[in-house]
Protein backbone atom coordinates (compact mmCIF):
# COMPACT_ATOMS: atom_id res chain seq x y z
CA UNK A 1 0.00 0.00 0.00
CA UNK A 2 2.55 2.56 0.70
CA UNK A 3 4.33 1.82 -2.19
CA UNK A 4 1.41 2.89 -4.10
CA UNK A 5 1.73 6.30 -2.56
CA UNK A 6 4.96 6.79 -4.19
CA UNK A 7 4.30 7.27 -7.34
CA UNK A 8 1.63 9.57 -6.61
CA UNK A 9 4.14 11.55 -4.60
CA UNK A 10 6.74 11.65 -7.17
CA UNK A 11 4.16 12.77 -9.60
CA UNK A 12 3.28 15.91 -7.56
CA UNK A 13 6.90 16.46 -7.14
CA UNK A 14 7.50 16.28 -10.45
CA UNK A 15 4.49 18.98 -11.13
CA UNK A 16 5.63 21.61 -8.90
CA UNK A 17 9.03 21.26 -9.87
CA UNK A 18 8.22 21.50 -13.32
CA UNK A 19 5.83 24.94 -12.66
CA UNK A 20 8.65 26.64 -11.06
CA UNK A 21 11.13 25.63 -13.62
CA UNK A 22 8.29 27.25 -16.07
CA UNK A 23 7.91 30.29 -14.13
CA UNK A 24 11.88 30.90 -13.65
CA UNK A 25 11.85 31.21 -17.63
CA UNK A 26 9.34 33.37 -17.58
CA UNK A 27 9.97 37.48 -16.33
CA UNK A 28 7.29 38.90 -14.36
CA UNK A 29 6.93 42.50 -14.42
CA UNK A 30 5.44 44.41 -11.52
CA UNK A 31 4.59 47.59 -13.16
CA UNK A 32 1.41 48.25 -13.59
CA UNK A 33 0.40 47.65 -17.50
CA UNK A 34 -3.36 48.95 -17.02
CA UNK A 35 -1.86 52.53 -15.98
CA UNK A 36 0.41 52.36 -19.15
CA UNK A 37 -2.85 51.57 -20.93
CA UNK A 38 -5.31 53.90 -19.61
CA UNK A 39 -2.59 57.12 -20.24
CA UNK A 40 -2.13 55.52 -23.79
CA UNK A 41 -5.86 55.35 -24.49
CA UNK A 42 -6.44 59.15 -22.95
CA UNK A 43 -3.92 60.12 -25.85
CA UNK A 44 -5.00 57.17 -28.39
CA UNK A 45 -7.64 59.21 -30.62
CA UNK A 46 -5.01 62.41 -31.45
CA UNK A 47 -1.95 60.36 -32.10
CA UNK A 48 -4.11 58.27 -34.65
CA UNK A 49 -5.66 61.01 -36.20
CA UNK A 50 -2.09 62.57 -37.09
CA UNK A 51 -1.22 59.41 -38.47
CA UNK A 52 -1.07 59.97 -42.03
CA UNK A 53 -0.97 56.36 -43.54
CA UNK A 54 2.60 55.71 -43.41
CA UNK A 55 1.87 54.47 -47.04
CA UNK A 56 -0.15 51.43 -45.89
CA UNK A 57 3.20 50.24 -43.69
CA UNK A 58 2.56 49.41 -40.06
CA UNK A 59 5.66 49.09 -37.37
CA UNK A 60 4.41 46.37 -35.14
CA UNK A 61 2.90 42.94 -35.73
CA UNK A 62 2.50 40.86 -33.21
CA UNK A 63 4.27 38.03 -35.01
CA UNK A 64 7.41 39.63 -34.41
CA UNK A 65 6.88 40.20 -30.99
CA UNK A 66 8.98 37.76 -28.62
CA UNK A 67 9.71 37.06 -25.58
CA UNK A 68 12.04 38.93 -23.71
CA UNK A 69 11.63 41.69 -26.11
CA UNK A 70 13.50 44.38 -24.30
CA UNK A 71 14.78 46.00 -27.41
CA UNK A 72 11.50 47.03 -28.25
CA UNK A 73 10.96 48.82 -25.32
CA UNK A 74 14.49 50.53 -25.91
CA UNK A 75 13.09 51.23 -29.67
CA UNK A 76 9.95 53.00 -28.02
CA UNK A 77 11.87 54.93 -25.57
CA UNK A 78 14.88 55.83 -28.13
CA UNK A 79 12.90 56.62 -31.27
CA UNK A 80 8.87 57.10 -30.99
CA UNK A 81 9.10 58.74 -27.16
CA UNK A 82 11.81 61.04 -28.60
CA UNK A 83 10.71 61.76 -32.60
CA UNK A 84 7.01 62.62 -32.26
CA UNK A 85 7.39 66.55 -32.24
CA UNK A 86 4.22 66.81 -30.58
CA UNK A 87 3.33 70.00 -28.00
CA UNK A 88 0.11 69.18 -26.69
CA UNK A 89 0.53 69.10 -22.54
CA UNK A 90 -2.24 66.27 -22.78
CA UNK A 91 -0.18 64.09 -24.98
CA UNK A 92 3.56 65.04 -23.47
CA UNK A 93 1.93 63.93 -20.14
CA UNK A 94 0.87 60.67 -21.75
CA UNK A 95 3.93 59.94 -23.82
CA UNK A 96 6.37 60.56 -20.33
CA UNK A 97 4.38 58.43 -18.10
CA UNK A 98 4.42 55.24 -20.66
CA UNK A 99 8.44 56.15 -21.12
CA UNK A 100 8.60 56.46 -17.38
CA UNK A 101 7.00 52.97 -16.98
CA UNK A 102 8.91 51.87 -20.57
CA UNK A 103 12.26 52.08 -18.62
CA UNK A 104 11.05 50.35 -15.56
CA UNK A 105 10.23 47.42 -17.56
CA UNK A 106 13.36 47.70 -19.21
CA UNK A 107 15.17 47.18 -16.06
CA UNK A 108 13.31 44.44 -14.47
CA UNK A 109 13.39 42.81 -17.63
CA UNK A 110 17.21 42.69 -17.80
CA UNK A 111 17.53 41.62 -14.35
CA UNK A 112 15.47 38.85 -15.04
CA UNK A 113 16.85 37.89 -18.18
CA UNK A 114 20.19 38.25 -16.52
CA UNK A 115 19.19 35.38 -13.85
CA UNK A 116 17.29 32.81 -16.14
CA UNK A 117 20.11 33.46 -18.82
CA UNK A 118 17.49 34.00 -22.18
CA UNK A 119 18.68 31.56 -24.95
CA UNK A 120 16.20 33.93 -27.40
CA UNK A 121 18.71 37.02 -28.18
CA UNK A 122 19.40 36.03 -32.08
CA UNK A 123 15.58 35.50 -32.71
CA UNK A 124 14.54 38.73 -30.40
CA UNK A 125 17.14 40.84 -32.22
CA UNK A 126 16.12 39.66 -35.76
CA UNK A 127 12.58 40.67 -34.96
CA UNK A 128 13.47 43.93 -33.41
CA UNK A 129 15.30 44.34 -36.67
CA UNK A 130 12.22 43.71 -38.82
CA UNK A 131 10.27 46.83 -36.51
CA UNK A 132 13.49 48.98 -37.09
CA UNK A 133 13.29 48.39 -40.73
CA UNK A 134 9.51 49.25 -41.24
CA UNK A 135 9.85 52.53 -38.63
CA UNK A 136 13.31 53.49 -40.81
CA UNK A 137 10.82 53.19 -44.13
CA UNK A 138 9.09 56.40 -43.14
CA UNK A 139 9.73 59.91 -42.38
CA UNK A 140 10.87 59.95 -38.77
CA UNK A 141 8.11 62.20 -37.03
CA UNK A 142 5.86 59.85 -38.77
CA UNK A 143 6.77 56.79 -37.96
CA UNK A 144 7.01 57.97 -34.54
CA UNK A 145 3.70 59.04 -35.07
CA UNK A 146 2.65 55.45 -36.39
CA UNK A 147 4.66 53.31 -33.36
CA UNK A 148 2.66 55.44 -31.01
CA UNK A 149 -0.53 54.50 -32.67
CA UNK A 150 0.13 50.79 -32.83
CA UNK A 151 1.23 50.84 -28.89
CA UNK A 152 -1.74 49.18 -28.05
CA UNK A 153 -0.59 45.72 -29.60
CA UNK A 154 2.38 45.88 -28.08
CA UNK A 155 0.54 46.48 -24.81
CA UNK A 156 -1.77 43.82 -25.05
CA UNK A 157 1.53 41.38 -25.98
CA UNK A 158 3.08 42.57 -22.60
CA UNK A 159 -0.06 42.23 -20.58
CA UNK A 160 -0.19 38.64 -21.91
CA UNK A 161 2.93 37.42 -21.65
CA UNK A 162 4.58 39.51 -19.00
CA UNK A 163 2.07 39.62 -15.82
CA UNK A 164 1.15 37.55 -12.85
CA UNK A 165 -2.02 35.50 -14.29
CA UNK A 166 -3.44 36.97 -10.60
CA UNK A 167 -3.02 40.94 -11.67
CA UNK A 168 -4.79 40.59 -15.18
CA UNK A 169 -8.14 41.51 -15.67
Amino acid sequence: MKLSGFPLCLLCTTLLWLAHGWSLRRCVISTDIHHIEKSFQGIKNEIVSMDSGGNGVGVLSLEWLSPGNKNLLRFYVDRSFRNHEMSDPKILRGLSTMANSFLKIMNALEQCQNKTSCHCREEVTKKSQLIVRNYEQMEAKAAAIKSLGELDIFLSWINRNYQPKAATK
